[in-house]
């Protein structure tokens, strides 16, 4: 008796334990619900994707309203939602005590947060991203009403914070709660949520493209169509809605500007042009690193009301000040007035535009950093804008002897400060252009965004976005990956070192044939000519076995969880397969029909399929 229990001991030590396999590894009959069982048809997604980029289009005309109205009411006590953004806010009628507003608004704001939804502090996208990357696109319906208050509160009360952060949250929490109200797969909820996204940023801007853009490189995991068409209709949808309330015109009114001369001097100011993105990579990584050193600094001061009212009171003393000595508010709320006089030509003096950048970047870090609720994007166009039109009036100065453009320095300069913050590349661009509907300005938005994007990564790796979720312990994928590993044929996938043996054969037997071996091995088990089963063994770990007697056969200890497949089925069928069966192992035959003894060539573990994922992986760039 105790020699029989030591025996079966031993021998349970030379199969690779059932219960130690992979998560995924279950019994056919206790696999939970796949989420193919809830795909929705692509029509009726798109259908939602529709209806969504309605609703969204909706949030972002009332957003703007809103913020109008709580704008009036800080700054002249009046109620009404009459609010051009592209025009200079006229001198309040509080004079000094105009102070106070942003302190009244982040008290408002911090109540707002602090008691329903956390997740509406900050800037929104990190929130998003992190919904979709760790939390299977799951955002609490409360977050889009959260948001919307706070940051219209935080916006209208002169925060120095832009408003495209909060509509894609909440057109993402739109978004989420719709994938959560009707069954589908994490999927497909995610593909809602990037929808959302995208069609709040179109609707902000009126820029159907870039929503695209954005929803495609920041927020989606898989490019497919069935993961675009849902995005586009949503952001197109989003898009026309917006027009029909606010206007068909561009989010920018810009006079015709020749960015670019037609004869060879070009060259030379192409040369500048990407000098120009090379500083505004060095501003966005100072902007990077400087946004998240705020919030650090804030967070020592002890007290949510406290370290908002504090860093709102600065802001306060910031915007008067600009007023007093320089005749605007310009870094309150979204800053696209002063966007619009530097497109215009209005505003070009050299100190005055490196005064207004150096501003808005202490006016933005500390907004955000004490706790205010906005997103970074508009005051990335403000720096942007800055900087690029000081940089056109610092060569002016030197007496540079081509036409140089203040109005088209300050477009590229837009374009590379969001390009090297966010890491957008083509949103960026693609955005830049359909806010002004300029297109001269593409081929030196392109070097500039791109050099800016490069001096960005040198300084600092992780983007505006991603480095709060890092810091948190929660990292992002920093690129779409076409993993070609998945285009390959079973045979060249397949382990083909591999035994196959009858279902009769004594396990004794077996492993006294193979004891000297001493490794992993897998074996195809036959019965009648088919097959029967697979088994995965360690032949050495059990030496000495003659000895014993297990009294079992291969047979016995045979895993049924097995599928077939072809030598020509492609990686990607063999792991949806895989998947479908809850499958221990791919058994692979060539031809077709019922496959025998003799038909069989290798097999493909999930192990398998992790390697050659990682080798498909390693001809992209780290």
């Amino acid at each position: 008796m105790v020699e029989t229990e030591k025996s079966n001991l031993e021998y349970e030590k030379v199969l690779e334990p059932i219960e130690n396999a992979p998560a995924w590894h279950v019994s056919n009959k206790d696999a939970p619900e796949h989420d193919e069982d809830l795909r929705l048809s692509l029509l009726l997604l798109s259908a939602l994707a529709l209806g969504l980029g309605i609703v969204t289009g909706l949030g972002a005309v009332l957003f703007r309203d809103l913020i109008g109205l709580l704008h009036n009411l800080f700054f002249n006590g009046t109620f009404s939602i009459a609010y051009d953004a592209n025009v200079f806010t006229a001198p309040s009628r509080w004079g000094v005590f105009i102070i106070g507003a942003p302190v009244i608004g982040g008290i408002i704001v911090t109540f707002l947060v602090s008691n329903f939804a956390p997740e509406a502090k900050g800037h929104g996208v990190p929130e998003v991203m992190n919904a979709i990357y760790h939390h299977e696109g799951r955002i609490r319906p409360i977050v889009a009403v959260v948001k919307s208050l706070a940051s219209a509160v935080a916006i209208g009360s002169g925060s120095s914070v832009g408003r495209e952060g909060p509509i894609i949250q909440i057109g993402s929490a739109l978004g989420s709660t719709l994938g959560q109200i009707i069954r589908m797969p994490i999927g497909q909820r995610i593909v809602m949520v990037a929808a959302g996204a995208g069609a709040g940023i179109a609707a902000t801007f009126n820029t159907p493209i870039g929503g695209v853009m954005f929803a495609i490189e920041l927020m989606m995991p898989e490019v497919s169509v069935s993961t675009f068409l849902p995005v586009a209709i949503a952001t197109g949808a989003a898009t026309f809605v917006g027009r029909w309330f606010i206007g068909q015109q561009p989010a920018f009114l810009v006079p015709p500007l020749q960015a670019l001369t037609t004869d060879a001097s070009a060259i030379v100011l192409l040369l500048f042009y990407t000098v120009l993105g090379g500083l505004t990579g060095v501003a966005a990584a100072a902007f990077i690193h400087g946004l998240h050193l705020a919030e650090d600094c804030f967070d020592k001061i002890p007290g949510r009301y406290t370290r908002h009212i504090l860093g709102m009171f600065l802001l306060g003393l910031l915007m008067y000040g600009l007023f007093v000595s320089c005749g605007q508010y310009y870094v309150d709320g979204v800053g696209y007035a002063t966007i619009e006089s530097i497109l215009v030509g209005n505003t070009t003096t050299l100190w005055l535009l490196a005064l207004l950048f150096a501003c808005k970047l202490m006016a933005t870090s500390m907004s955000l950093g004490a706790g205010s609720s906005g997103g970074i994007f508009s005051p990335s166009l403000f720096m942007g804008a800055t900087l690029g039109g000081c940089f056109a009036a610092l060569l002016q100065a030197l007496g540079i002897p081509i036409p140089i453009s203040i109005p088209a320095f300050a477009m590229v300069g837009m374009g590379a400060m969001v390009g090297g913050g966010t890491g957008a590349v083509m949103t960026a661009i693609t955005m830049t252009f359909e806010m002004t509907r300029e297109y001269d300005i593409v081929m030196p938005m392109i070097l500039a965004v791109a050099t800016s994007v490069g001096v960005r990564r040198l300084l600092s790796r992780e983007n505006i976005y991603t480095l709060k979720l890092v810091r948190r312990g929660r990292p992002i994928p920093k690129a779409l990956h076409a993993n070609m590993f998945l285009v390959r044929h079973a045979r060249e996938v397949m382990d083909s070192d591999i035994l196959v043996s009858q279902a009769e054969q004594s396990f004794d037997e077996f492993l006294r044939q193979h004891e000297g071996e001493g490794r992993l091995r897998h074996v195809v088990v036959i019965k009648g000519n088919h097959v029967f089963g697979v088994i995965r063994i360690n032949t050495g770990l059990r030496r000495g076995l003659e000895d014993r007697h297990t009294g079992v056969n291969l047979g016995d200890i045979a895993n049924r969880d097995f599928t077939i497949v072809g030598t020509e089925m492609i990686a990607s069928e063999v792991i949806q397969r895989l998947w479908r069966k809850n499958a221990f192992m791919a058994v692979v035959v060539r031809g077709h029909g019922v496959p025998r003894e003799a038909d069989v060539v290798g097999v493909i573990t999930r192990e398998h399929v992790a390697n050659s994922v990682a080798d498909g992986l390693k001809i992209y760039p780290r």
